[in-house]
């Protein structure tokens, strides 16, 4: 592994690891406009079918970007990078344009889990294959990726803002203030939901074509490792440097002497004994298991947290947009657009802070979460509109801070060749609590400002067991 790193930081940053950047971050994007989509469409789409569950669409994102979470994971280290990254945005972009013309609520929740799993991948892969390639002075630029994720945010934003305001494609609210139905909704007068999901999908199929013709990878080096595949990581790395006229010293006989690597695999790929040794992988010392279980409970706090805000800010914001006097949809889209573009500078700050040595990554944590967790508890007092959207502007860039520095500590601090299983898992603890959370949504008013506290809390429990971590990964090298 030193061998290899140090070819990596010899060869250092070149064309390649910014379409990395750009072809990764897509991966970043999709997943967070995929995961808003659904509550996005939720309301006119339930106008027109009238479901028995209104949740059933939070909760189908959720189970399949659940199961497409352990599914791409352990594919990652059992068959390679390589096929997830090309195949996981692809899969994506058909399931939500098949979405947009689903006939019933019924297979409109099949379809939208259907896309959560292919989305399922993204956050697992993107993140992997990108810090297997990264220069130890530039593995900070991991923090920078998660700007992608708010990108998406803004994204989802723009385009409900331009197809769920205008009249002519949404029908009003059918319901009265006691839920009864006193209109009808047809289809032919509510297409704006069925525009988004057209739209997004078409957005999401156009780059998964970028990421198989802008850049042919390579299975990642750190896997071919564990592979044992000696003679392609050189060819492969030796490729790289002559491309971009970089040196490189690295040899096969450099790397035969070291021994042959015989633990990264099970005696089958394909057996019960693979899936023990990239889990037994995780807790191979103490001080590893117990960052292991530490990485799980925060993705586990966030899982829960993030969605209780944002999954349901649209709610909230009009529950509270009645009491500040907005007078239509538009200005409901437009504010939930600018509290998304405020997500992306977040990552950015992050990247900057923990690149500072008094802070590292488990400090930039820190501060995120505490921050984001006095801007929860100032929201509840919010009276004017102002204050609605410069306070819900302020979490989304405090929140993304802590969320973008997670993202990068969790894959630099796990072992390689159990680098995606575990990262896997992490991102399925994300999703069962994102499954609790439309549950809590179900018998709780997410209309009121208890969310608010409730979220606030969790991020003081994030701060607390981000300075618990046993390793810091600045001025380190991932392994």
């Amino acid at each position: 592994m030193h061998i290899v790193n140090n070819t990596i930081d010899e060869i250092g940053w070149t064309n390649y690891h910014w379409k990395l950047f750009f072809l990764n971050g897509f991966g970043y994007a999709v997943d967070s406009l995929l995961l808003l989509l659904q509550s996005i469409i939720a309301t006119p789409a339930g106008y027109q079918f009238n479901p028995a569950y209104p949740r059933a669409l939070t909760i189908a994102v959720y189970v399949g970007m659940l199961t497409g979470a352990i599914f791409w994971g352990l594919s990652g280290d059992i068959v390679g990078r390589r096929f997830a990254f090309n195949t996981s945005l692809f899969i994506c972009s058909i399931f939500t344009i098949i979405a947009g013309a689903a006939p019933n609520w019924v297979a409109l929740s099949v379809f939208i889990a259907l896309l959560g799993f292919g989305g399922g991948g993204n956050l697992v892969m993107d993140t992997t294959v990108f810090i297997e390639y990264l220069p130890s002075k530039k593995q900070w630029v991991l923090t920078w990726l998660a700007a992608w994720w708010g990108l998406g945010q803004a994204i989802a934003g723009f385009i409900a803002w331009g197809f769920l305001s205008p009249a002519k494609w949404n029908c009003p609210d059918p319901f009265n203030k006691q839920g009864v139905r006193i209109s009808v909704c047809e289809d032919a007068s509510n297409k704006g939901w069925r525009y988004v999901m057209y739209t997004s999908g078409a957005l999401v199929f156009l780059m998964s074509i970028a990421r198989i013709t802008v850049i042919r990878l390579k299975e990642t080096p750190k896997y071919l490792l564990g592979e044992g595949k000696d003679a392609k990581i050189v060819e492969d790395f030796h490729s790289m440097a002559a491309k971009y006229n970089r040196p490189c010293s690295i040899t096969v006989e450099m790397l035969e002497s070291c021994g042959t690597v015989r633990s990264a695999h099970g005696k089958s790929k394909f057996s019960v004994g693979e899936l023990t040794v990239h889990f037994r992988g995780l807790f191979a010392t103490k001080t590893i298991g117990f960052s292991t279980i530490l990485i799980w409970i925060s993705w586990t706090l966030i899982g829960l947290a993030y969605p209780l805000f944002y999954v349901f800010l649209n709610s909230y914001l009009q529950s509270r947009g009645a009491d500040f006097g907005v007078p239509s949809t538009f200005i409901t889209w437009r504010n939930y657009a600018l509290v998304n573009i405020s997500g992306i500078p977040g990552p950015m700050i992050a990247g900057y802070m923990c690149n500072w040595k008094l802070l590292g990554r488990k400090y930039t944590m820190v501060i995120g979460a505490l921050l984001t967790m006095i801007f929860f508890f100032a929201y509840t007092q919010v009276r004017t509109e102002d204050e609605n959207i410069g306070f819900s502007c302020a979490i989304a860039c405090c929140l993304n801070i802590y969320y973008g520095t997670l993202y990068a500590y969790t894959p630099e601090v796990l072992p390689s060749a159990h680098r995606a299983t575990g990262n896997g898992i992490a991102v399925a603890c994300n999703r069962v609590m994102g499954i609790l959370s439309a549950v809590i949504a179900t018998v709780a008013n997410t209309e009121t400002s208890v969310p608010i506290y409730v979220c606030a809390a969790l991020y003081v429990a994030m701060a607390i067991v981000a300075v618990m971590f046993p390793f810091e990964p600045y001025g380190k090298r991932s392994s």
